[in-house]
């Protein structure tokens, strides 16, 4: 049976964010921290991680890991289990993009890199939370996965970036699938322009579509957290499949 103890607040249950140290991640732990939740956040680099949790608080556990890498996310689930007994909360939110240049002029290791962190992390992620929910008790968790306005539109020379991001919009509607008999919900968050390290490039101008070079707008990524807690408060019973969420006035609805 469905855990429906979820309301609008954490309640000190579990949740893990990757990438959660930096950017969007750091803006959806600290909304999640915010609204009661125990919060691990993971990452590479531990200085970063150790910063982002003094900022977010006495609910925040930072751990080393590299989801691209099967032993090390092993390890990261192993950790959560040993410490917090349980895992209610998964957000794929760590990711990588490639330089925008002509796709033939990309390198196999620039789609690699790419690949590894957006796709295979995000997987290797879900089968470890997956292995985790089924077997807890009571069993069950929510995962939700960073799918980008990239899920559906590219942008100009983003062929890494887009192609992933399109097969997280097909591991989300997997994973919804395959965890529905065990009380699993996955669904997807396509952000647009919220306002990070990866969008500062922006305000000064990037190619569209047409040829031009246009500054765009950008959102508080405060926003996207938000976000991120109503879609994890909703009861087991209930999913939010997929949710896009954008700076308003940025060129992606229509002709631009």
């Amino acid at each position: 049976m469905a855990d429906e103890t979820a309301t609008t607040e954490g309640h000190g249950r579990t949740a893990l964010v990757t990438g959660g140290g930096t950017g969007v991640g750091k803006a959806i732990s600290k909304a999640l921290v915010a609204a009661g939740w125990r919060v691990a956040i993971c990452g590479r680099r531990a200085e970063v991680l150790e910063k982002a949790a003094a900022e977010l608080g006495s609910g925040t556990t930072p751990i080393v890991a590299d989801i691209g890498d099967p032993a090390s996310v092993a390890a990261l689930f192993d950790g959560i289990r040993d410490r917090f007994g349980r895992l209610d909360l998964l957000v794929n939110n760590a990711g990588s993009v490639a330089p925008p240049i002509p796709m033939e002029e990309l390198s196999f290791d620039q789609w690699s890199t790419v690949v590894s962190a957006n796709l295979t992390g995000a997987f290797l992620c879900t089968q470890q939370a997956f292995r985790l929910m089924k077997a807890q008790a009571p069993r069950g968790g929510r995962i939700i996965n960073n799918g980008s306005i990239s899920a559906t539109t590219p942008r100009p020379n983003s062929a890494p970036y887009t192609a992933t991001k399109h097969a997280i919009a097909g591991l989300t509607k997997s994973t919804a699938l395959d965890g529905r008999p065990f009380d699993i919900a996955c669904g997807q968050i396509d952000i647009g322009n919220a306002a990070s390290d990866m969008t500062a490039a922006m305000s000064g101008g990037v190619l569209q579509a047409d040829g031009r070079v246009a500054s765009e707008p950008t959102m508080d990524p405060a926003h996207v957290g938000a976000a991120v807690v109503h879609m994890a408060s909703l009861p087991l019973e209930a999913n939010v499949l997929t949710m896009t969420i954008m700076a308003t006035k940025m060129p992606f609805v229509g002709r631009g």
